[in-house]
């Protein structure tokens, strides 16, 4: 016993230890103990939430925030001082924490003397007759617990447990038949234990696109697990002979590599679906998992009737899952095959609402608008539960932007399949692009990462691509480094990697010329590249060189109205004024005037920042400075906008008397939503 109470001390007195050689290092968090404990993120969060029952991040802010308190008691430091001293951004999240963890704010230290006092008095009481106490406590306790329980041992074994992560992923079945056209069907049996499982809340499942590289592997049950961070493994063969399905399936524990729940079926095809569920249910049987009512329900749904449009329907996922123009064509046809033998199969419905979804994304003229809205109501009214269906209508929302519309079917689609890849993905986008949300955009990436894991090297990249902009707005720009390299190490020729590391590095040390050539370098591999065109243009702009800048932004106006593009319009204040500079007053004017245009129709949070340039360029300083007090009261916007004092247009909003003191406070507001963002995702273990 005294070695185990040793171990534990020493763990957390070394825990402590680097924290402290740490404690001025605000960006010092959870990964960066781990790292230099010389041990995995996922152990040292079980061992500190053992040892102090408290999150990892939690425990890093108590022990910043016990010293704060020493710091406080000698008197010689300010609230402020103390909060950067210990390791807080902002001094205001430093005082919010600390109140939280003593129960007054920490200017009210040097004025509880007489309380302190007074607890010493109850302290030495306490003291002196420790012994008596403790030994009558251990007594009640020894007893009460040999009565309720006599097994002692049981008892501390069970506080012993580590808690478990139920991560799972479901590899792809091997089909057992001679006859390969059967591989779909086999498939499909894989795709269905998927997505029941999918739909369990207390798991975290890995998505299709993640496992299928898995397909054809000579890899072992430890290296697989690893390479998906995962602590339990699905497999399975089968064959469909006749009328009668055959399928062997085991659950492995990766840790051990062994398996911990058989079962071989042989039912008729008429069972398949009570099949799937029973495979469900006993896989999260075996690990413990919680299935709520609601859950159950939506795990025992039958899709169909039919076993024909059944059948059609599950030779349609695998063309489906390709995501080219031909497989989504080919699908669409064995989904509308599927209809015609069921029509009222939501599934059919709302896959073939989402492929001609995904036909039209690169599309500048959209003609399946209407198809999509018909396709994915047809599948809302046959399963208003489905995640499929309620993605399928978000998607119309979008085409036609309106996005507050489709925002709540996401969210329904992730509370009726918190595993849906796909609705994550799409929730990332949406925060990103649609209606700009730095915060969720963030957790949105990460959890793709999460789901999205091992896939094949191009979708890796680009999910490495996503989570490291994702940084970027947020402010983590030395994750985001480490991502878009990552992201480059996938695959090097990643279209927009390159393009985001060079913002990345700007932002990382303010380098103009630097940020100027890598971007032309890669403009120069493709002169298609507007969003490159125009960026070239804007640090041009930046540092007045109006010349350059009148150069490429000339060439980005052009392309834009030669393709009839409603691009960057955001950004035409800047063109306008680049254009003035130049003597063009007649195309300022115009370029100026459809900006005026955009910001009347502006709903999105950063109306008030256009606003402030609008003003800046008209000459209107009060105004200005208003809109931009306005824009200070934002709860979270984009890292790029703290620099927006840089911009020339700004520069004579800097003789106001208020300017200083807005700027000021959009700043420290920006890193302290850093702070406790940063704090939140490590709790919930996205970073």
């Amino acid at each position: 016993m005294s070695s185990s109470l040793s171990n534990k001390s020493t763990f957390i007195e070394q825990a402590e230890a680097i924290i402290l050689k740490n404690l001025g290092n605000e960006q010092f968090g959870v990964s960066e103990l781990a790292e230099a404990m010389h041990m995995s993120r996922s152990n040292l969060l079980r061992k500190i939430k053992k040892r102090t029952k408290l999150s990892a991040s939690q425990f890093i802010r108590q022990v910043r925030l016990k010293e704060a308190m020493d710091l406080l008691k000698e008197g010689s430091s300010t609230v402020s001082e103390i909060s950067y001293q210990v390791g807080f951004g902002s001094t205001s999240y430093f005082i919010k924490c600390f109140r939280e963890q003593y129960g007054y704010p920490p200017g009210e230290v040097g004025k509880i003397t007489v309380a302190v006092e007074e607890e010493k008095a109850q302290t030495y009481f306490l003291k002196r007759y420790r012994w008596p106490i403790v030994a009558a406590t251990c007594a009640v306790v020894l007893l009460v617990s040999y009565l309720l329980f006599n097994k002692g041992d049981a008892v501390e074994n069970a506080l012993e447990k580590p808690e478990i992560e139920r991560s799972i992923a479901v590899l792809p079945f091997k089909n057992e038949s001679a006859d390969s056209t059967n591989l779909y069907f086999v498939n499909g049996l894989m795709e269905s234990a998927l997505n029941n499982l999918q739909k369990i809340e207390d798991l975290r499942v890995i998505s299709r696109t993640s496992v299928e590289k898995y397909r054809k592997t000579d890899k072992g049950i430890p290296a697989i697990a690893e390479e998906l961070n995962v602590n339990y493994l699905v497999e399975g063969s089968g064959q469909r002979v006749g009328n009668q399905v055959l399928l062997n399936i085991q659950l492995i524990d990766a840790s051990t590599d062994t398996p911990i729940w058989v079962e071989q079926y042989n039912r008729e095809v008429e069972d398949i679906f009570a099949l799937q569920n029973d495979v469900a249910k006993k896989i999260a049987d075996a690990i413990a998992a919680v299935v709520t009512p609601d859950e159950l329900e939506q795990i025992e749904k039958k899709p169909t009737e039919n076993l024909l449009a059944y059948d059609f329907y599950l030779q349609a996922l695998d063309p489906y899952y390709s995501q080219t123009p031909e497989g989504l064509e080919k699908a669409i046809s064995l989904f509308e095959k599927a209809i015609e033998q069921d029509s009222e199969f939501a599934l059919a419905y709302a896959n073939i609402a989402i492929s001609y979804y995904l036909l039209e994304i690169p599309q500048t003229e959209k003609k399946y608008t209407e198809k999509i809205n018909n396709y994915a109501d047809k599948a809302l009214l046959y399963d208003s539960k489905s995640a499929e269906s309620l993605v399928a209508k978000a998607f119309y929302y979008i085409q036609t932007k309106e996005y507050q519309l489709a925002l709540p079917h996401l969210n329904k689609a992730l509370e009726y399949n918190p595993n849906s890849s796909l609705a994550v993905q799409i929730l990332a986008d949406f925060y990103f692009r649609m209606m700009p949300n730095t915060n969720k955009y963030l957790e949105y990436a990460l959890k793709g990462v999460q789901l999205n894991v091992a896939s094949d090297s191009v979708t890796q990249s680009y999910t490495y691509l996503q989570l490291s902009n994702a940084l970027m707005f947020s402010g983590f720009v030395d994750e985001a480094l480490k991502y878009i390299n990552m992201s480059l190490d996938y695959n090097a020729e990643n279209y927009f990697s390159p393009y985001v590391k060079a913002s990345i590095l700007f932002a990382k040390d303010g380098n103009v010329e630097r940020t100027r050539n890598l971007m032309l370098e890669e403009w120069n591999k493709d002169t298609t590249r507007l969003d490159i065109l125009q960026n070239v243009g804007q640090f041009y702009y930046i540092e007045e060189d109006y010349d350059s800048a009148y150069f490429y932004f000339e060439k980005f106006v052009k392309a834009r109205e030669a393709n009839d593009l409603n691009i960057n319009l955001q950004e035409n204040v800047k063109i306008a004024t680049v254009y003035k500079k130049m003597g063009l007053d007649t195309k300022a004017e115009k370029i100026f005037s459809d900006f005026s245009e955009y910001c009347a129709a502006d709903k999105s949070s950063y109306r008030s920042v256009n606003l402030v340039w609008k003003y800046a360029y008209e000459g209107n300083i009060d105004e200005a400075i208003e809109q931009l007090r306005i824009f200070s009261e934002a709860e979270n916007y984009i890292y790029w906008f703290l620099l927006i004092e840089d911009d020339p247009l700004i520069q004579p909003l800097k003789a106001h008397p208020d300017f200083d003191a807005i700027m000021q406070k959009i700043k420290d507001s920006f890193w302290e939503n850093h702070a406790q963002l940063k704090t939140s995702l490590e709790e919930k273990g996205l970073i």
